[in-house]
């Protein structure tokens, strides 16, 4: 059985549990349950959350064990204590990989288990992150990242992407796709993917709006033009036009290359699919149109991407092994 012992200090984030539920849904799905779990902290005993729960803990013990997990929480960022930070620098040496999940990583930097290494956490704190621990290497547009033992998520939701990860790790991807689908997920998102989505930076106020980007993200292979979306969004094509830059700032023709730059990027960097089948696949005239989409948007063409996205999964694999 394989023990994940979740790390817990005051002001930790309640929402960070939420990762623990990809365990206990692997735990459902087995006749012999694959994970147990260890509430841990540096003094033992009843633990105040961010938002006033008591959470009640054993005394951390340099106990081998599987997985470390630490979450944020309004402390995190804060120098913690000596023997907290011990505590954690310690655990690496017991445990078969550590998981900070948002600004957990912070506690991990302090310790000095980001030195040398990718990381990645809440985007709004990861400036600060890279500043106060020149020595970590941190990638602020990253749901998740795994160097070699330590693995580190975004915050909020992505820690549960982060968990689906190490459950597909140790069971395989089928069995994490039947964890995802028991939580009513749609899988999960791959770590190289952007915390940021178009969809949510376009922010449409209006149902009509968000109806037709709706519309464009499902068809993103086929032409889309403003006619088209604005039969979807039931305006004529000067009203569409009109309320679509007025609630997004940016025009159909712009918004509609990010959607497909964003589908094109996934897919390049978790499939194997050729640069032309990816580029049919989301809706651009060829190769080079899309390559030309890549620069403006990522400052890189396609091929560049791929090649660091498999290079980072390498160095991954190759520190896991050593």
């Amino acid at each position: 059985m394989r023990r994940i012992t979740f790390v817990v200090y005051p002001g930790y984030s309640v929402i960070a549990l939420a990762a623990l539920s990809v365990f206990e849904t692997a735990n459902m799905l087995e006749e012999r349950p694959p994970y147990d779990f260890r509430f841990v902290s540096e003094t033992g005993g009843a633990v105040m959350s961010s938002l006033g729960m008591r959470l009640e803990t054993e005394r951390f013990a340099d106990e081998a064990g599987n997985t470390l997990m630490i979450g944020g929480g309004t402390t995190s960022r804060e120098p913690h204590s000596p023997a907290l930070i011990e505590l954690v620098r310690r655990a690496v040496r017991t445990h078969r990989r550590v998981a900070a999940i948002c600004t957990g990583a912070f506690v991990l930097a302090e310790a000095g288990l980001l030195d040398g290494r990718r990381a990645t956490t809440h985007w709004l704190y990861a400036r600060e992150l890279q500043k106060r621990f020149p020595k970590a290497k941190i990638d602020e547009d990253r749901i998740f990242i795994n160097d070699g033992p330590i693995w580190t998520s975004a915050g909020m939701s992505a820690g549960i992407d982060l968990a689906l990860a190490l459950v597909e790790e140790d069971l395989g991807a089928e069995f994490a796709k039947s964890v995802a689908r028991k939580l009513v997920l749609y899988h999960r998102r791959g770590g190289g993917q952007s915390q940021f989505s178009t969809l949510l930076e376009l922010s449409p106020k209006s149902d009509r709006i968000q109806t037709a980007l709706a519309f464009a993200r499902a068809n993103l292979h086929a032409p889309l033009t403003v006619p088209q979306l604005a039969e979807a969004a039931h305006l004529s094509p000067r009203q569409f036009s009109r309320a679509f830059r007025a609630e997004t700032g940016q025009s159909p023709a712009k918004a509609i290359e990010n959607l497909r730059v964003e589908a094109a990027r996934s897919l390049m960097e978790q499939s194997n699919h050729p640069i032309e089948v990816v580029a049919r696949q989301t809706g651009f005239s060829d190769r080079d149109q899309m390559r030309r989409a890549f620069l403006r948007a990522f400052g890189q063409p396609p091929q560049a991407l791929r090649r660091n996205a498999r290079n980072e999964a390498m160095d991954g694999k190759n520190r896991a092994a050593m």
